[in-house]
């Protein structure tokens, strides 16, 4: 099996599972003061890039 067809499945996955999680974390934030909400959801709403970046990187290594 080519590394992108693995690739597209598991990173969909785990953007599920991230968002569902990152949602559960955010209702816990709902009534924070806005200080604390920020950083939050600005590390939250990025810190998806870096295991999606490897993915990436991977799946477009040539074997």
């Amino acid at each position: 099996m080519s590394r992108p067809k693995i690739a597209v499945p598991l990173g969909l996955l785990g953007f599920l599972i991230y968002i569902v999680g990152v949602m559960n974390l955010a209702d816990l934030m709902v009534d924070r003061h806005w200080a604390l909400q920020v950083p939050f959801f600005l590390v939250a709403g990025t810190l998806w890039a870096w295991p999606a970046h490897r993915l990436i990187l991977w799946a477009g290594h040539k074997a």
